[in-house]
């Protein structure tokens, strides 16, 4: 709908994103930092998100299938891009044509794109997350036998802890490396750049500490917040001492109050864990969330705020390492369920 203004918004800091992107590639021991923009930018706008990087002088772009591949081959001038689910069948026509690369992952990705006379790709080895790439004990020479593979990548599994996983998966990508010959390397996701440059090899590939997620112990205080969705208020009204709020009654009113209805609810991200643990902010002031979320719904207790009216924006508490606590959800959780009934801004 051509100039409609939605009651929602995400109020996104590019400033935060680029100092984010700068202190990881400063950590992480590598010559290059790329960055992973799937599920549409971690739920921001792939395409911002490309654009800034792409400015701020990043080269190296990751999405997880040709979906995604396809709404961003405009902006692929002048870097590498990488789709890492690698290629079907289905696949193969797109990917034949697109300036991005597959991410192959599987003995059939492998014969699949050989048969076809597929050119420049990536290669993803398995070292012990028993997901997506080629078991690191296959005869990887003979499988990587003419292939043209600009990347080689494999995926730690718990490096936000401390875990002997780690240094196993460290040791043997090594042992790969020694054994497949590729253009670069690449292993360290976000909490992989946190553990020192022994991680990083060529590139590293972070992801959520790029949007303001804190992936590792260390980052936390070098990391800047990204996202804060904000929403309109659609009535302010008064409860009674006594009245409950919301669906099944969860919240019953111990004081005459004043609460506010704001425009956002589980279907736009905000999940029903947030209910009566969420918060709204004004100007600083915590404004409780009251009952259930519901769909499309929020009650805030506005009491401490009689200036707020109808139409007026409050900004949803959303520091993603205190809203993860606070929620029972993940960080990626939080930002990858963001919905599409936002206006994204950049500021």
């Amino acid at each position: 709908m051509t100039g409609y203004i939605a009651p929602l918004r995400l109020r996104l800091d590019g400033d935060a994103l680029l100092s984010n992107w700068r202190w990881l590639a400063r950590q992480g021991g590598a010559p290059a930092c790329g960055a992973a923009i799937k599920a549409d930018g971690y739920g921001l706008g792939a395409a911002g998100v490309m654009q800034l990087l792409k400015q701020a002088g990043c080269r190296d772009f990751f999405v997880s299938n040709w979906g995604e591949a396809a709404a961003l081959e405009a902006q692929m001038d002048g870097v590498n891009f990488a789709v890492l689910h690698g290629v079907r069948d289905e696949d193969m026509a797109q990917a034949l044509a697109s300036r991005a690369r597959p991410v192959l992952c599987t003995p059939g990705q492998v014969a699949r794109w050989k048969a076809a006379g597929g050119g420049a790709c990536d290669l993803m080895i398995d070292t012990g997350m028993n997901r997506l790439g080629l078991d690191w004990r296959a005869d990887l020479g003979e499988l990587a036998a003419g292939l043209e593979i600009v990347t080689l990548l494999s995926h730690l599994a718990s490096a936000d802890e401390d875990s002997e996983l780690n240094p196993m998966q460290l040791a043997r990508f090594r042992q790969v490396r020694a054994v497949v010959s590729a253009q670069r390397y690449s292993l360290a996701n976000s909490a992989g750049i946190c553990m020192g440059p022994d991680y990083g090899f060529d590139l590293t590939r972070p992801g959520i500490a790029l949007y303001g997620g804190v992936p590792h112990r260390d980052a936390a205080g070098h990391l800047r917040q990204v996202v804060q969705p904000q929403a309109q208020i659609l009535q302010r009204r008064s409860v009674i001492a006594g009245d409950t709020i919301g669906y099944n009654a969860t919240h019953r009113a111990e004081r005459d109050m004043e609460i506010a209805i704001l425009n956002i609810g589980y279907a736009d991200g905000y999940l029903r864990g947030f209910s009566g643990r969420g918060t709204a902010l004004v100007d600083g002031v915590r404004l409780p969330v009251l009952g259930r979320v519901s769909m499309d719904l929020l009650a805030v207790d506005v009491g401490a705020r009689p200036d707020v009216a109808e139409s007026d924006w409050l900004t949803i508490d959303y520091a993603l390492p205190a809203a993860a606590q606070a929620s029972g959800l993940s960080q990626y959780e939080l930002l990858t369920g963001l919905g599409k009934r936002f206006d994204r801004v950049w500021a």
